[in-house]
């Protein structure tokens, strides 16, 4: 099998502000083709993190590189190869997007038919090419952080990354948003993706850290790190018929803990449980009970974070 790339390495990042450590030994890499998160409350230094891989903020330590090639605020190569999306908007409001886009790519020394196939790429992708020659100052608050992703993707970056960019926008936006991310993870771009909302990084991210006062706490995919917490997943059937012969019936699984029923339920505690479901549901069927209907609760990434700092992520 094939040794996958690891496009972006950091290595024992810090950061110093006088007698504070904003970011303090951090070290991660991100495959080719990997969608990585950083995950952690406002201040918790994502964003500091982020300035040091794009070469935008001096280190006080340690290394990065992308595609093998050492990042820093004067390495001109290697920064090309990083397209950034700020938290904040980074548009002319009086501009249209073609006209933002256009601007940006010459700044990326871009002309001519390259440039104009690119913005034309870009407006597709963005979802924006029938507003395209519109002022962005009548956009949408979703359409100007759309527009902000496809400025960071007009120069066909090898890494992309994101810093908070659903902050602000409104449900809908913030859906289209996620959409778009997933539509570049689907076509293979490698994706460094920072965010305090754990159900974006629960639906983007292949691999996330947890970040808080400058210290990655953990790392690993989404199960490995809800293994950490310890708690089992639950599974609640609303059902009727015999339900302690379905109680005793379940208790035989393998992977299953406990098993409590009463008043029209049935509660099951297991490891995995949904891959265990099938035989779950099968098993109470089989003891004569009714099942109307079930649902799987999971530890998410919020009980790993209160696990791993008892304090809740957005405090």
């Amino acid at each position: 099998m094939a040794e996958v790339e690891q496009l972006l390495v950091c290595r024992d990042l810090r950061k110093d502000y006088g007698e504070r450590t904003a970011v303090n030994g951090v070290s991660f890499h991100i495959d080719r083709g990997e969608t990585y998160g950083l995950l952690g409350p406002n201040g918790a230094g994502k964003t500091t993190t982020i300035s040091m891989i794009c070469g935008l903020l001096e280190r006080d330590g340690g290394e990065v590189t992308v595609a093998g090639q050492a990042v820093d605020v004067s390495a001109v190569e290697a920064k090309a190869a990083v397209g950034f999306v700020p938290q904040d908007l980074a548009i002319y409001p009086d501009l249209s997007a073609r006209e933002n886009l256009r601007f940006f790519g010459k700044l990326q020394r871009m002309s001519g038919k390259e440039l104009d196939e690119r913005v034309d790429a870009v407006l597709e992708l963005t979802g924006l090419a029938d507003r395209a020659n519109d002022r962005t100052e009548d956009y949408s608050g979703g359409m100007k952080r759309r527009l902000n992703i496809g400025i960071g993707l007009l120069h066909e970056p090898q890494l992309l990354v994101l810093d908070e960019p659903t902050v602000g926008v409104d449900p809908q936006s913030r859906n289209a948003i996620l959409e778009a991310v997933d539509g570049l993870r689907a076509e293979g771009m490698s994706i460094l993706y920072t965010t305090h909302y754990m159900e974006e990084a629960e639906r983007l991210c292949d691999r996330i850290a947890i970040i808080d006062e400058g210290v990655i706490l953990a790392e690993g995919t989404r199960r490995e790190l809800v293994d950490l917490v310890g708690q089992l997943d639950r599974v609640n059937m609303s059902a009727s018929g015999d339900l302690p012969a379905a109680t005793k019936a379940l208790e035989a699984i393998e992977r299953v803990q406990d098993v409590s029923s009463g008043d029209g339920a049935v509660e099951v505690i297991a490891e995995g449980a949904r891959t265990l479901l099938p035989e779950i549901i099968r098993v109470t069927s089989d003891a004569g009970v009714e099942i109307r209907s079930v649902e799987v609760t999971e530890p998410d990434l919020e009980a790993v974070f209160l696990h791993l700092t008892g304090k809740a992520l957005r405090d």
